[in-house]
């Protein structure tokens, strides 16, 4: 089900809001940098030629994998509508916030390219950590735009962790081809790192680049 709270395309609610989009971008592009960095001087306790390590690289592929489809299903249902309507179905409908949901998954993910369960879990915190601080800010300000139907949409659906009973297909409504496209795009990051985390592995076993930290 999709509540209508139509605005004017003039209306400011649609631009306020897009500032809050482009912080989220600036957040993801940062938290890549940062995740890249520590791979660059970080390794596993496990050797790299070992089952253990190999198998938490390859669950990690499809973490990524997981978080780039998973936007892509988010983007589809939010389509541009996130400024205008309280948009409840698909991912909406068992968290308020399915793109960070699924951008964190896709963070652990990169973790896992270490070779190390420690690295999903402290890049998906880190992950969460920051959004959780876009999350605080968005909140804020579609209360004020939305009004009545957001603060109900607040009361039944999680903000961040998905609770599945309360899924409802709902209507996706007309979405911007454009906007997943982007998204894809956007996504699509973790994707192309893999090779250059190969060469990462490659360096550091070579000594070309050094080993700063290890993690279990």
């Amino acid at each position: 089900m999709v509540d209508n709270v139509k605005y004017p395309d003039t209306n400011p609610v649609k631009y306020g809001l897009g500032n809050y989009q482009q912080i989220r971008r600036l957040v993801l592009a940062v938290l890549i940098a940062v995740l890249f960095a520590a791979l660059l001087f970080g390794q596993s306790t496990f050797a790299p030629d070992t089952w253990v390590h190999e198998s938490i690289e390859m669950f990690g592929v499809l973490l990524i994998f997981l978080g780039i489809v998973g936007r892509l299903w988010a983007t589809l249902y939010i389509g541009g509508r996130k400024s205008s309507e309280v948009v409840t179905g698909g991912p909406y409908s068992i968290t308020r916030n399915p793109l960070y949901v699924f951008s964190t998954v896709a963070a652990a993910g990169v973790g896992a390219q270490i070779g190390s369960f420690t690295g999903i879990i402290l890049f998906a915190a880190l992950c969460a950590g920051a959004f959780h601080i876009v999350i605080l800010r968005e909140e804020k300000f579609l209360k004020e735009a939305l009004g009545a139907p957001y603060r109900a949409y607040l009361a039944k659906v999680p903000r961040f962790f998905p609770d599945l009973s309360l899924y409802d297909e709902g209507d996706t409504g007309s979405f911007k081809p454009r906007l997943l496209l982007n998204t894809l795009l956007d996504g699509l990051v973790f994707l192309v790192a893999l090779p250059a985390f190969e060469l990462i592995d490659g360096a550091q076993l070579s000594g070309v680049l050094p080993v700063l930290f290890r993690l279990p």
